[in-house]
């Protein structure tokens, strides 16, 4: 515990110094062709940053990489963070450390200053670059000639040109192969005191030149790297006459040194090499081995035949230091000797300092501009001073040339970094050129000075000030547009730019205001209403030219006057309510709203009906209107009047509206058969039809409108085999399976037809036969069937075989025409006796029309009719079922010119049940309908299909059932509160007893007698049994 406290206590201390002293080095280690934005490392966990004594910082720390302008970096700092990455600038480590031998190490360093001044250091980063394999190894040329004496024993060795590679260590070249070698040639490899590893051909087999003197294989070089690169080159051996001695140099490995300003031409060294052979085979020749670098067979010189090494090229000790010079002399055989001469270049003061100028506060333009409220020891630049000589000559020390607010802080041996040495003051000096000058220690001395620019930039510390803490003014609406309201003014203490002063509005201002920049006049751009807006508060801004600039606000309150120039606005251009026609007399049709967007008197609206009427009021105030009529569909669908809307201003203003009301339909009468004409009709079907054949339609029509003669159709009885069903739209009747023998005979089928009245429905049945047999051989035995089925209960069907015995068939024929006739006669006769006897009624119940039951919505008047109704039912013990109407349906022509005055009748004889319907709840129930609502006048009228004929009873009905069609929430203006009564009028084509409503025409084919008439009008009479 106590070492490691100890341990603490140390680095604590040691942060401490480093801290105080601002420069500190830092290494790592990073390869070479690394991706962009890898992380090298961390400075704050490196560099133990959390060390650092706590300070009250004027800014976040910061990491700052500091790198000459111009210059690509290699890596980059997260300024906030102190994490080093990579940039997209490629590391080649062959490139950037081109001059250093190959088993140097390649370094790249930068510099990092850390922010602000109170914490300031700067680090200096040395990375050392390892080599990864990314080059291969190459030949010094692709096709290799190499001559080997045809007596050369066996296991001999000729060297072979090396492969080069820029890589080092492991990466570079590693081995050879040769490949093709025909088992007459192998090869070694040896590796020099250098490190460097030489080829070497071994002769495996005897050479006969007079038998073969060309041998061509490939040499194929690898390096140790991974991946692993490699390369190839055509080897061709050449067998020549022999040479058995050697050259032999007199001094292997010479090392001299020349001064770097040497002139061209100078000798470096001479070399020397015997042989102890004569002739040709003794003459000498020197060359550089092909793993001399490129640098230095610029560089010097080497006469082939002397071996003397001059100077070819001014020699640059900065560039490259020393250089290997491997010399091989060769006599023509096939081992050169070797002789390594070293040559070492020494300095001269040859090289002026150079100043390298980093900014830490990025000028402009060349120019670094500090405020003059900078604090004391604010860095400006770092200075780097450099000379490429060595020793002495490269000392160099910077200093400036006369008195300024600045000093040169050194951190490191050849850096400083510029700093603030005193405040500064705009008014006093208001640019610094600063002289940086550099001398190293050479003799003579050589010298090099910069200049440095920086301005004092001064400060904008007033901020304008208003002559009003809050500005209020009132002003009348319907201005004129630019109208000049106030002035507004300010003032600054500032001087110059800092003491101009701009007028402005802020974002919360209007666009109804506006402020001029340099007076300071408020003007009101568009004309003001008060109904659009009374009140508007903004805020005006004063902001003087300094920079940054200095701004000042005050309130501005504006109050709009009210005028009379609005009229009263009704919320719709036209009104159309939707009433029952049974909505009682001085009942609520609806409710008009109309608003005056002006104030006060002004505002006060009175509500009036145009043109005398009587028939509807209106309150002045509430705008509810109630008729003072009673409603009669049938004798007006609708009525229409204006309203007007007047204020109370000195100049009175107003406005009209229309209003139209409808009479709404109430639902009273039940459908009405057409086909089948008569409970005793029958239809032929086929035992051969196919299933899902139609073989009969079912057509009822109902009187009233829009939903309330919407019919639905299905089957209540009979259908015992469920052989047939109906669709509840069309009234198609389908044949749902196939005839079998069983099924020979009359079916029985009830069909009933029901509205879509609301709130409750109507509905009326009828008998359909159907006689299943393949043809009517004996009509008066099925019109016989067709009776006794009326009397069977609708669960039986009475099924027969068609017989073909002639007497019976006569005897059958017989009794129906019988029957038939009598049928006719007391059909006949009761229908005159019901219409004698009705006729009084209905004529007594169209006078008391306004004293029935139609007069008051009162449920309890209802229930009392309904009940007296009742008593005088059970007094005359009248049947429910045997009321004939016979009701004539008129279609009326066209008056042209064509005509020729004949008129179409058709007698249709329906017979129908009476059905006892139920009771309607006559309570008023008030609704609120939406606004803004089409008219339903037209969606009514064109929901029902116009009738192409009348039907107008000839005996009154015994009782009449009230329906309201009930309108939807959406498409009125207001609700009824009552329903009114039900009347008949002359202006009404399509009515039927005392109410009119629109027919639903049907398309079911009748038989027309035509008969001579005087009027321009077809009848078709149709019979019905209710």
């Amino acid at each position: 515990m106590d070492l490691l406290s100890g341990t603490y206590i140390f680095a604590v201390l040691l942060a401490c110094v480093v801290f105080q002293s601002g420069a500190q080095e830092k290494n790592y280690t990073i390869r070479e062709e690394m991706p962009e934005n890898v992380l090298i490392g961390d400075l704050w966990k490196d560099l133990n940053l959390s060390l650092i004594p706590d300070k009250s910082l004027t800014s976040p720390m910061k990491f700052k990489l500091v790198y000459k302008t111009g210059e690509v970096p290699l890596i980059r700092i997260e300024e906030d963070t102190g994490e080093i990455f990579t940039t997209g600038a490629r590391i080649d480590r062959e490139k950037l450390c081109s001059g250093i031998l190959m088993d140097g190490q390649c370094f790249y360093e930068v510099e990092v200053a850390i922010l602000p001044d109170e914490i300031f250091r700067l680090i200096k980063i040395r990375f050392l670059i390892e080599d990864i394999n990314d080059n291969a190894p190459l030949f010094p040329t692709t096709v290799i000639n190499i001559s080997i004496p045809e007596n050369s024993a066996i296991n001999s060795r000729f060297a072979l040109p090396a492969a080069v590679d820029p890589d080092i260590g492991i990466n570079g070249v590693q081995n050879y192969h040769l490949i093709k070698g025909q088992n007459i040639f192998g090869l070694d490899v040896i590796e020099t005191p250098e490190g460097d590893k030489m080829p070497q051909l071994i002769v495996q087999k005897e050479l006969d030149r007079e038998e073969k003197d060309t041998y061509v294989m490939k040499v194929k070089v690898e390096d140790g790297g991974f991946p692993q690169r490699s390369s190839t080159a055509i080897l061709q051996v050449s067998v020549a006459d022999t040479n058995d001695n050697h050259p032999v140099f007199k001094e292997e490995e010479i090392e001299v040194s020349i001064p770097e300003n040497a002139p061209i031409g100078t000798s470096v060294t001479q070399l020397h090499a015997t042989d102890a052979d004569i002739g040709e085979n003794a003459r000498i020749h020197f060359y550089f081995s092909n793993l001399v670098s490129n640098v230095a067979k610029r560089l010097f010189h080497l006469n082939t035949t002397t071996g003397l090494i001059t100077i070819k090229e001014p020699l640059d000790r900065e560039e490259s230091p020393n250089h290997k010079l491997l010399v091989l002399a060769s006599d023509g055989g096939s081992m050169p000797a070797r002789a390594m001469v070293l040559v070492n270049v020494t300095d001269v003061n040859d090289n002026v300092p150079s100043i390298d100028i980093r900014h830490i506060i990025n000028p402009i333009n060349g120019t670094i501009v500090l405020s003059e409220n900078a604090p004391l020891n604010t860095k400006v630049a770092l200075i780097t001073v450099t000379d490429k000589d060595a020793d002495h000559n490269g000392r160099v020390t910077c200093f400036t040339d006369h008195e300024v607010p600045f000093r040169l802080r050194p951190v490191f041996s050849n850096q400083f970094l510029l700093e603030t040495a005193a405040y500064l003051d705009y008014e006093s000096t208001k640019e610094y050129a600063i002289k940086l000058l550099a001398a190293d220690a050479g003799t003579p001395p050589l010298n090099q000075s910069s200049m440095l620019l920086i301005k004092v930039k001064d400060e904008n510390d007033n901020a304008p000030v208003f002559t009003q803490p809050f500005i209020s003014l009132s002003v009348p609406e319907n201005n004129f547009p630019g109208s000049q309201l106030t002035k507004i003014s300010a003032t600054d203490a500032d001087s110059g730019r800092n003491a101009e002063i701009n007028y402005l509005l802020d974002t919360d201002a209007p666009p109804e205001f506006s402020v001029d920049r340099r007076t300071g006049i408020l003007t009101a751009l568009k004309k003001l209403d008060r109904e659009n807006q009374e009140k508007y508060f903004f805020t005006a801004l004063a902001k003087d030219n300094g920079v940054p600039p200095l701004i000042s606000n005050v309130t501005v309150f504006v109050t709009v006057l009210d005028q009379n120039d609005n009229s009263p606005l009704f919320t719709h251009n036209e009104y159309n309510f939707y009433v029952p026609e049974n909505l009682p007399r001085h009942g609520t049709v609806g409710l008009i709203t109309v608003t005056d967007p002006d104030y006060g008197e002004n505002s006060a609206v009175t509500l009036s009906i145009l043109d005398v009427n009587d028939d509807f009021t209106i309150d002045p105030q509430t705008g509810v209107i109630r008729p003072n009529i009673s409603f009669d569909r049938e004798k007006q669908e609708s009525y229409t009047f204006y309203v007007k809307a007047e204020d109370g201003g000195r100049v009175s203003r107003s406005t009209t509206a229309k209003v139209t009301i409808n009479v709404v339909d109430v639902n009273d009468n039940k459908p009405v058969f057409v086909v089948p004409p008569s409970n005793y009709s029958y239809e032929l079907v086929l035992p051969s039809t196919n299933p899902g054949t139609v073989i009969f339609k079912v057509v009822a029509i109902d009187n009233d409108t829009g939903m309330n003669a919407e019919l639905r159709y299905s089957i209540v009885g009979g259908n015992t085999k469920d052989l047939f069903t109906i669709d509840e739209t069309t009234g198609n009747i389908t044949l749902q399976e196939k005839c079998v023998a069983t099924d020979l005979g009359l079916h029985k089928l009830i069909v009933k037809a029901e509205d879509l009245g609301q709130p409750d429905s109507l509905f009326n049945v009828v008998t359909v036969n159907l006689f299943v047999n393949e043809s009517v051989t004996n009509a008066t035995l099925i019109h016989e069937l067709v009776r006794k089925s009326i009397e069977t209960p609708v669960t039986q069907n009475i099924e027969t075989a068609d017989t073909s015995s002639p007497t019976s068939d006569y005897v059958k024929i017989v009794v129906a025409i019988v029957a038939g006739t009598i049928t006719v006669v007391l059909v006949i006769f009761i229908a005159a006796v019901v219409r004698c006897r009705h006729s009084p009624h209905l004529k007594a119940a169209q006078k008391n029309k306004q004293n029935s039951e139609w007069a008051t919505p009162n449920p309890e008047n209802r229930q009392m009719i309904m009940m007296k109704k009742k008593k005088k039912k059970k007094k005359k013990h009248a049947p429910k079922n045997l009321l004939l109407n016979f009701v004539t349906i008129e279609e009326t022509k066209a008056d042209d010119a064509d005509n020729d005055g004949n008129s179409v009748t058709l007698d249709l004889p329906i017979e129908l049940e009476e059905q006892t319907m139920g009771r309607y709840n006559w309570g008023t129930t008030p609704t609120t309908f939406k606004p803004d609502s089409p008219d339903l006048a037209r969606h009514y009228k064109s929901a029902s299909p116009q009738p192409a004929f009348q039907i107008q009873p000839e005996t009154p009905l015994n009782s009449k059932h009230h329906i309201i069609q009930e309108l939807p929430l959406d498409n009125t203006f207001v609700a009824c509160d009552s329903i009114s009564k039900c009347s008949s009028s002359s202006s009404d084509p399509y009515s039927v007893s005392e109410c009119s409503y629109p027919v639903t025409t049907f398309k079911t084919p009748v038989s027309v007698h035509t008969r001579p008439t005087d009027s321009r009008t077809s009848t078709i009479e149709i019979c019905s049994e209710i």
